[in-house]
């Protein structure tokens, strides 16, 4: 695959202003309906069908084409506005309702670079979603948003994942700070981490070797032990992103979990981007 070793994720306007346009579907429904299926009616509940939930973004089907979201592409609308992820870069828009219709304005978003594949489907997607108007569907948890053309978005309410118990796939590297630059992981490299509360470690992945190390939560530290590692021996690419990793350990770490994210930061400012495993 492809990578960018270096980036920026400063917010940018969007020149050419993006426009998404939700329709939602009038539907007179039986007096028996069965299912938790919510049809819209309103400009009221078309906010309160979307609002409030995290959407996992699943798939894109294009041309009849399925495309399976890269993990952490999401949308979430929350006072007056949408943010999420199209699976590399993060985006935010002002969320206007009128009637059946949502329509997003002053689009904003990061200019991070990725590996190919969720490159690829970024583009898809947010060409997929400017292609208003979109219907909506609402049913047991999960959201569908089609085009007049046939082309539709799948997406699924996800609940929060906590810290410990959760397989955190470690998808950028960076530094200063979290609000800092990011880089995106070599082709091939697939490294991760699970806090397990039981036994007070640390295990997983660092990309080529194995890792375990003691782990201990307070209030919103961990204090990382010293990481005891398998001797494998891999690309020079993976070695490297395995480096960046073992710099957390060996003392504290600040992180940050926004309901299925997770950010892990040290004290000189470095820091790693993972998120829940689907």
């Amino acid at each position: 695959m492809d990578t960018t070793d270096s980036t920026h994720s400063t917010w940018t306007s969007n020149r050419n202003r993006r426009r998404l346009t939700l329709m939602a579907p009038l539907v007179l429904l039986p007096l028996a309906a069965c299912g938790s299926e919510r049809v819209d009616g309103g400009s009221g509940s078309v906010r309160a069908s979307v609002t409030g939930v995290r959407w996992s973004v699943d798939s894109v089907t294009v041309d009849g084409t399925i495309r399976r979201a890269p993990a952490g592409a999401y949308t979430e609308f929350a006072d007056g506005r949408v943010r999420g992820s199209y699976g590399c870069n993060q985006f935010s828009a002002r969320a206007v309702f009128d009637g059946h219709r949502l329509t997003l304005e002053d689009a904003e978003t990061t200019e991070m670079g990725c590996a190919r594949e969720p490159m690829a489907f970024e583009r898809v997607l947010a060409r997929t979603l400017a292609d208003g108007p979109l219907t909506t569907r609402v049913h047991g948890g999960e959201l569908t948003l089609g085009t007049e053309s046939g082309d539709f978005v799948r997406l699924s309410e996800e609940p929060d994942a906590p810290l410990r118990g959760t397989k955190w796939i470690i998808t950028a590297l960076g530094a200063g700070g979290p609000d800092g630059t990011a880089a995106s992981l070599p082709g091939g490299a697939a490294p991760y981490l699970v806090f397990d509360e039981k036994s007070g470690r640390v295990t997983g992945s660092l990309g080529c070797n194995r890792v375990t190390a003691k782990a201990t939560v307070r209030d919103a530290h961990i204090t990382l032990g010293t990481a005891a590692t398998t001797r494998r021996v891999c690309d020079v690419s993976l070695m490297h992103t395995e480096k960046s990793l073992l710099r957390l350990f060996d003392g504290p770490v600040g992180y940050r979990l926004d309901h299925r994210s997770l950010t892990l930061t040290s004290e000189n400012g470095e820091w790693v981007g993972a998120v829940a495993e689907p």
